[in-house]
């Protein structure tokens, strides 16, 4: 079930990161996080209030998800989305998703001594290479935009997003806490970060075309499927595997972008076809073992 949910996960990201990305003309990256957040919070807590059972926590355990938000909503989804404003996806997501499994395992492995068997770190290792040699292979035909800080700020969403898998792994494996109410606790966390960012930079709250009926409609389907849908699935993994092998599945998102951009019109090679084939490989030790 973990890897099911993960790998559903990158597709609602992959899908999410080109409408993003589009959003991205209209919303400041701030802005972006604050609606999508603040729409997401809402349906979860539609979902919580009438249909899960209460949650009974200890307070430790809401302040690790808030921080868990804090640090992997807040700060790493608004480093991701200046990256996409400045590198364009596929670029973004070659630094935020094969960096992210190699800093998770690392830190999961430190913090709540969850090791990989060789198995699995042969996995891993199969589909950030193929990663990272497709995304190469994309961006001599394809990519245009190079800003050195986009590149940085993908590093620092990786980080933030490592550090908030490995906490809510511990979270969600240490007490009986279904995923919607993880996935409304660590969002609060997030919502927190970035009211107070938008306030202390003095950020614009609406988009620049903010009564466009058919904008906000296509800030709906994207926060649905890129929120919440994504969080949702999100916990789920972290719930059911663990954390590195989560993450690097997410990392299949930059080949599913290949066939979101396939639908689009945009050409991909043979040899681009080739690693995809062996990252699916690798995809497949991981799901095995």
């Amino acid at each position: 079930m973990g890897e099911t949910a993960a790998l559903i996960t990158a597709v609602c990201w992959a899908v999410a990161a080109r409408m993003f990305q589009v959003l991205g003309s209209s919303f400041s990256p701030l802005a972006l996080n604050f609606w999508k957040g603040l729409l997401a919070m809402g349906l979860l807590l539609i979902i919580t209030q009438w249909f899960m059972p209460p949650v009974n926590l200890p307070v430790s355990a809401y302040g690790w998800l808030i921080l868990s938000g804090i640090i992997g909503i807040g700060l790493g989804d608004t480093f991701f989305f200046k990256s996409l404003n400045k590198i364009g996806d596929s670029q973004a997501l070659l630094i935020a998703e094969t960096m992210g499994p190699i800093l998770t395992a690392l830190l999961a492995m430190a913090w709540i001594a969850e090791w990989l068997s060789w198995a699995q770190w042969l996995g891993i290792a199969i589909i950030i290479l193929s990663v990272d040699v497709i995304i190469k292979l994309q961006k001599r035909t394809q990519m245009h935009l190079f800003a050195p800080s986009g590149y940085v700020f993908a590093a620092l969403a990786a980080l933030c997003q490592s550090v908030g898998a490995v906490i809510s792994r511990d979270i969600l494996t240490r007490y009986e806490l279904d995923a919607f109410n993880a996935s409304q606790i660590r969002l609060a966390g997030g919502m927190v970060v970035i009211v107070a960012l938008m306030l202390l930079l003095r950020q614009n709250w609406l988009p620049k075309t903010a009564n466009s009926a058919r904008l906000w409609r296509y800030f709906f389907l994207a926060t649905a499927v890129g929120t919440f849908a994504a969080l949702y699935l999100q916990m789920v993994s972290f719930t059911y595997t663990k954390a590195a092998i989560a993450e690097t599945l997410f990392a299949t998102s930059v080949i599913i972008s290949l066939l979101v951009g396939l639908v689009l019109g945009e050409r991909v090679s043979k040899k681009v076809w080739i690693w995809s084939f062996v990252a699916l490989s690798g995809v497949g030790i991981l799901v095995a073992t």
